[in-house]
């Protein structure tokens, strides 16, 4: 019987030494500082490579003052076959975001980097995980080149230009 206390007692020590050791190694000094520096560091790069234009192959666009209805045009046409769908050109969501005002948020690079790459957008851009985590559906890649996300982006600014 006493042998059968010792036990139970010897056995509770040790396991409760094993518990608490992973709560110790946790607590070590420096340990925890070091982990919110790497945090610190990993934020701070996020944000200095998050200039608002996105991730992809469009790093520069040049837009003017005035809409170009041409291209507008075939923005439009692109947009209805390719994007209506999905996306209503006023503020009401279908299953992605309305669409709204999008050339006043966003700058035109990310725009046209989402219409073209939008799973890499949603990977690595914040505000493109932020409109998945919303959202919940991964936008489709439509396979649109860059020069007809340029008329889709036209066709958005005139839109919005004429709100």
């Amino acid at each position: 019987m006493m042998a059968m206390f010792f036990s139970a007692a010897l056995f509770s020590c040790s396991s409760g030494e094993n518990e608490n050791q992973g709560a110790d190694a946790a607590e070590e000094p420096g340990l925890a500082q070091e982990q919110t520096t790497d945090e610190a560091a990993a934020t701070e790069e996020t944000a200095a490579a998050d200039d608002g234009k996105g991730v992809g192959p469009v790093t520069t666009v040049e837009v003017g003052a005035d809409i170009d209805e041409a291209l507008a045009g075939t923005g439009k046409t692109l947009f209805e076959g390719k994007c209506s769908a999905c996306h209503q050109l006023s503020d009401q969501k279908v299953v992605g975001p309305g669409l709204a005002g999008v050339t006043e948020r966003r700058k035109p690079e990310w725009i046209m980097n989402m219409i073209i790459n939008p799973e890499e957008m949603t990977k690595q851009d914040p505000t493109a995980k932020k409109l998945l985590a919303e959202h919940l559906t991964q936008m489709t890649n439509q396979n649109v080149n860059e020069q007809d996300a340029r008329a889709i982006l036209e066709f958005l600014r005139k839109n919005d230009k004429a709100s």
